[in-house]
Order: C-alpha cells, then structure tokens, then sequence
C-alpha cells in the first residue's frame, strides 16, 4: 500500500507542469489589433466619459441617459433622456444630439446644461426641457471659447478672432489671433482668456512673419505640394508676441504696452478677479530669468514686476497665478526656486506670506478649493515620484491630508464647494476605478472598478526596482519585462525602450506599470523588455532634469549604460543580443546609444528623431541647449551626424513626412552623413502623417517594428 500511495504522488508530480502547460495554452495570444491604439480590435479598459458636477452633485453621461449621482448616498437618478432632448431639440430645428457625452454643466446655481454642437452651442434647462439659448457657430471655428457668464463667444477662422460673430483681428496670413503660441511650450494650450465677469476677452497675437518658411511636402496631389510652416530653429529670428485685450460692448481692442517683443516669451495670463489687472509672467530668451507682471487693463501699461526669478541654468514657468477664491488680495504662485515646484502665497503687492509646501517632492496641479475650510486640493508627488496623490493642504498652519488610498496615479476632479471628489485612479493591478469622495467624512462611493481587459490572454511578467545612476548616487528607476514562458536557464534576447527626455516619465505605479501594448507584444514573442527613467526626465525635481543642460543625451545615454550593466549581470540575458527603441528624443537616445557604443547594440529602431539640435525649435532647443552661437562645443558634442561613422548594427529611422515637430531635415541630414561615412542605415516613412503615426496606420509602424528585430536581432 506504501509503495502505491508513493506511485501516485509522484504521477501527481509528474502531471502538474503537464497541467500547468495546458493551462497556459488555452490562453489566447494578445496580437498588435489588440494591443495598439487604432487596432481594430483594439482591448479598452472600460471607462466613464466625462463624469463631472453640477454644483455638489456627481453627472454621468451615457449614450442615451443622463445620470445625477449623490456623493452622500449614492443614490443615482436618471435626470435627463437622449429622446426627450432630440424631440425638444427638433422640434426647434437645432438637430439632434447622438449622446451626453458633448454636454457640461458650468451653472452650479442653475438647472441647466451645455450642450456643444460643430455648428453651435445650445443652454437647455433638464427641468423644465425648454431651450434656454442658442448660439451658432460657423462650422469652420476653432479655438473656441464659450463664456459660460454671460455667453459671449470667442473663436478663430483660420487665423483671426471672432468674439459673437464680429472679426476682432484683420490680419495678414502669417499673424496669428487667439491661439495659443510660442509652440505650445511653458503650460500654453490655448489663445484666449475670458475676464472672471465675461466682459473682457484677453488673447494673444504672434507675428511670426519674420520667422523662415519650412517646407513639408505633400505627396497625395498629382504634383506634390510644398506646404510651408513657420519653424524657428535654435539661434534663429524668432516670432513676436503680444497680448491683446477685447470688449465685446464696445468693440475697442487695446494691445499691452510692452515695448519691442523680440527675443521675449509672455506666459501664464492670469485675470484679477475685480478685472481692473492682467497679469502674466514673461521670460526673456535666454530663458535664465522670469518675471511676474501686472498691467492696467485700461491703460495696457506695466505698472508693477511683482515676482523675478534667475537661475543659472533656465527657469520654467508653467502654471499662471490663482487668487484665494476667499481673499482677492492674495494668490498662488508656483515655482522650482527650492529645486521642486512647490507653492508660495503672495500679496497683490508682490509680498511674499508664505511658503506653503516644502519637501523633495513637488506639486503637479492645483485642483480647486474648499472654501469653507480654506484648504488647497492639489495632485503631488508627496507619496512617491512614480504616483500622482491628492492631498488638501490647510492653508492656515500648511497641514496636509491625503485624500483617497497612497497608491497608484490619481486625478481629481473637485465639486464646487471642494467639499467632494471624483478620484480617478489606477494601480500595477487595477486598470481603472473611480470614487466619490466626501472629503470631509473621508468616505467614498465606487462608481467604476475596471476589470482586466486581458484576462484569459497570455501576459509577461513585469518587475520594478532603482539602479544607481551614472553619478553612483541617484536612484534611477527601471522596468523589466519578461515572457510569460520565462525559463530562467535560457538567454533572452532584450529590447531596451527610451524615451529619456525632459517632461516624460515612462515608469509610473499605473496599471501594469505603464507597460506599453507593444512591450506585452515583444515580451510574448521571447524578448526582455526593459525601460530605464534617467536622469533629466521628469518629476524628480530640477537638480535631477538640469543635469542635462547644454549637452542634452549624453549624461542620459550614461545612465541608460548602467541599465546596461545591470541587464548584463543577470544571467538570462543574452548580452550579444542587446537592442534599442525610441521615438522623438528616444529616437535620439537610440541613435546615440548605437554610435556612442556600437559594440554593445546590435540593432536599433529610431522614430522621428532629433539628430541635430541645432534643427529643433527655440523654445524647447534653446531651453536646455542654450544657442548653437552660445553653447557651439554642446552643439557639436551632441550632433549625431558627427558620430556617424561609428554605426556598426541595423539602425532603422522612421520619419514621417509631415513631422513639424522633429523636421524630416533631421533624419535626412544624418542619413547623408551615413552615405558619407559608408555605414548603411534603412530608412522608412509614413506620408501624410505629422510627429506620430495615428489611427490603424499605427498597428502598421509596430508591425514594421517588429519585424525589423525579429529580423536582426
């Protein structure tokens, strides 16, 4: 009987890995339709579109229904339907509406919402379903602005303003009116500003006639097209700037007195809540010193600097000032100036109070207010730099309070009172939930919690850890990526992935760890993946991303070299097997990582890359570089074509034609330094297509990719 029982436990052993193996076949394989955005059949994790408020109350839009939920209870209620607001919208002949999701509600005070159509916007009280007003549009109007005060419009045809319908600007073609500016850099999205009242409009105009014409050809017409775009390059002429303000009563538009623009930044436009004061921070070329100014808005004169900032290196402002929603005579001022962006409380007079944050983390967004406590909602980094937290800050003696769990990347969205949230969030292993938060009482009501769209398919194993960075000190961090078949007595070929650049951060405690669709893709076809944040990347704070200035990827290619040791120490990686892919200044780190060490990478995929920086735009180029006339040994430290000769592996470069924003100027150049050198890189485009390649033409690009290391490395 003993030796029985001992037979049957070890067939027991024996049919276990056979079960396991079973198993782990009737997974399905996850294929780039699924896993790339654009692919047919593409694996969304469910969401919530457009959750918002109205005053204290939580709306969910769907398709058909309109829903109001209570952040106390719960309790949801149906407070509008598709089909009565298309038999009210009809039977005014304003059209129909396909679902709820293109509607806001900006009146706390007032049973109605916005709803927004190409050709106008409708106000609809869902009490009474009666129109309340409509206001057309011209279906060719961008940049709009709808003020929600007193439903004045402002808008853009081609490349002039509008305000209700009358043309603000006549301007030649190349002088922009109403959009936003200096190639969106400094936190600049958008080209106009509404007075808190409704009755001012302050907007920009850039003249960039003066700047050189970039030609982009198109090659859908019989004859191809030259399509020329207005591209400042590194120690060129660069656009002027100015800051107009409108009254739609009168029709008068005043230009602020700031003498001659050139070689000037004007960001960060901000109104004083009684809209007798306009202010904004400007910055000089250099970028090295900020000033925070206030003007007369019936006289455009300057009348005081409040705030000045210098550094050696640059200063970044991002983030206009906001005034204290309970005291007009103070505001809050964001800056690196202790080296992570924290708060500063002011006076109108330019006084400083206060500092309200402090520590080695910093501040991300301001999300609102609680007006009843004086407290400061914001998302930070105060838990971790690879999550986003939200905290209220009282404002009184600083004391901060987390609001929701410490884990993962959350965004807020604040009620009106700021006494409720909707926290949405995700961790390594929750793709998706949103709450309602009663912040006060620290509760919260579920409204989603996401299940994992890959469930039931075959997926890698993914590990985090720090590595020390080239100056043997800094904590750099990495993500490894292994298949899910993973045999630790194997050698693996591996693929690093790079971005590396200022303003990014590739690892975050999202779900799965921010993994990309096509790490998962590689992974299951034997690769190890592995992602290394070096320095000069983001929300490490200034001493962590200045480290880079006026030689951008080479202490980044440094640090990418450790995360090369360190693959190399692990047993299961194949170190003759070594690949690399990036794309935009990861298209440059790849370049450089292949010619900087040519016997370390034997193949290399490069999209839309910076080769030379003396090619890129101003604001960013010379940010970080300084000019090619200032900083000429940097500029030529960091030329790639320079290095050309260097290349040993298969280098692919993709660059679309219509790039304005790495210039095809850059792959072209390199690749003619390559011919003259006798190395041979391949080269492949995407026509039509700008900086990224979008919609099913992605899967594409991955697929191409793919082959490209399946064939090389």
């Amino acid at each position: 009987m003993k030796k029985n029982r001992n037979f049957k436990h070890l067939l027991l052993l024996l049919m276990i890995p056979f079960a396991i193996n079973v198993m782990a076949q009737d997974l399905k394989k996850l294929t780039l339709e699924n896993l790339i955005p654009g692919g047919e059949t593409y694996l969304f994790t469910k969401n919530l579109y457009n959750t918002q408020w109205w005053n204290d109350e939580c709306i969910r839009p769907d398709i058909d229904t309109l829903y109001v939920i209570s952040p106390i209870s719960g309790k949801k209620q149906i407070l509008s339907l598709r089909t009565e607001v298309n038999r009210v919208l009809e039977k005014n002949k304003l059209g129909k509406i396909q679902h709820f999701y293109n509607t806001s509600f900006p009146w706390p005070d007032k049973s109605q919402m916005l709803i927004t159509l190409p050709d106008k916007y409708i106000v609809y009280n869902f009490k009474t379903n009666q129109i309340v007003k409509s206001v057309p549009l011209d279906t060719i109007a961008q940049n709009k602005d709808y003020c929600t005060i007193n439903g004045n419009l402002a808008y853009t045809i081609k490349n002039n303003l509008y305000v209700n319908g009358t043309a603000v600007t006549h301007e030649p073609e190349d002088v922009l009116c109403g959009q936003a500016v200096h190639r969106n850099e400094f936190g600049i999205t958008k080209g106009t500003f509404w007075s808190p009242k409704g009755d001012l409009l302050a907007f920009y105009r850039m003249d960039e006639r003066m700047v050189a014409q970039y030609p982009l050809v198109d090659v859908t017409t019989r004859e191809a097209q030259v399509n020329y775009i207005r591209y400042p390059m590194a120690g060129m002429t660069s656009h002027k700037v100015t800051v107009g303000i409108y009254n739609p009563l009168t029709k008068d538009t005043l230009y602020l007195k700031v003498g001659d623009p050139t070689n000037r930044y004007f960001t960060n436009i901000s109104w004083s809540p009684n809209e007798k004061s306009l202010y904004l921070i400007e910055l000089n070329r250099d970028q090295n010193h900020s000033k925070l100014c206030r003007y007369d808005v019936k006289t455009g004169e300057l009348k005081a600097v409040l705030i000045e900032e210098k550094n050696s290196k640059y200063v970044e402002p991002l983030n206009p000032i906001v005034f204290l929603p309970w005291d007009e005579n103070k505001f809050i001022y964001q800056s690196q100036q202790d080296g992570f962006n924290h708060l500063y409380l002011y006076n109108t007079e330019g006084k400083l109070l206060k500092q309200i944050t402090k520590g080695n983390w910093l501040v991300q967004s301001i999300l609102g207010f609680n007006k009843k406590n004086k407290e400061i909602i914001i998302e930070s980094t105060k838990d971790s730099p690879l999550q986003s937290n939200i905290f209220s800050i009282r404002l009184k003696d600083g004391n901060i309070a987390p609001i929701g769990n410490n884990e993962g990347v959350h965004t807020g969205i604040l009620s009106t009172s700021g006494q409720f949230i909707i926290d949405k969030y995700s961790t390594p292993t929750l793709p998706r939930n949103i709450d309602l938060i009663n912040i006060a009482k620290r509760k919260s009501i579920n409204l989603l919690k996401a299940e994992n769209s890959y469930e039931n398919y075959r997926m890698p194993a993914i590990e985090t850890g720090t590595i020390k960075a080239a100056d043997g000190v800094t904590d750099l961090y990495y993500r490894l990526v292994k298949p899910a078949d993973f045999d630790s007595t194997k050698r693996y070929p591996v693929i690093i992935y790079v971005y590396g650049g200022p303003h990014a951060q590739m690892i975050h405690n999202k779900y799965l760890y921010d993994i990309r669709g096509w790490d998962i893709y590689m992974a299951n076809k034997g690769y190890i993946m592995f992602t290394l944040d070096n320095r000069g990347s983001e929300n490490r704070g200034m001493k962590f991303e200045n480290v880079t200035f006026r030689h951008l990827g080479v202490e980044e290619c440094k640090d990418q070299m450790k995360g090369v040791d360190f693959l190399k120490s692990l047993p299961y990686i194949d170190a003759n097997r070594i690949g690399v892919h990036g794309w935009s200044f990861g298209g440059h780190m790849t370049i450089a990582l292949m010619l900087r060490h040519p016997d370390i990478f034997k193949v290399g995929v490069a999209g839309g890359p910076v080769t030379d920086w003396k090619y890129y735009e101003i604001m960013y180029g010379e940010r970080y570089m300084d000019t090619p006339q200032t900083n000429p040994e940097g500029y030529k430290e960091t030329d790639l074509k320079n290095l050309a000769e260097n290349l040993k592996g298969h280098l692919l470069i993709i660059h679309n034609d219509h790039d304005d924003t790495c210039v095809p100027q850059h792959t072209l150049t390199f690749v003619k330094a390559c011919i003259e050198a006798n190395v041979f890189p391949d080269l492949f485009t995407y026509p039509g297509h700008k900086h990224n390649v979008i919609g099913h033409e992605r899967v594409h690009l991955h697929e191409k990719i793919t082959r490209y290391f399946e064939d090389f490395l």
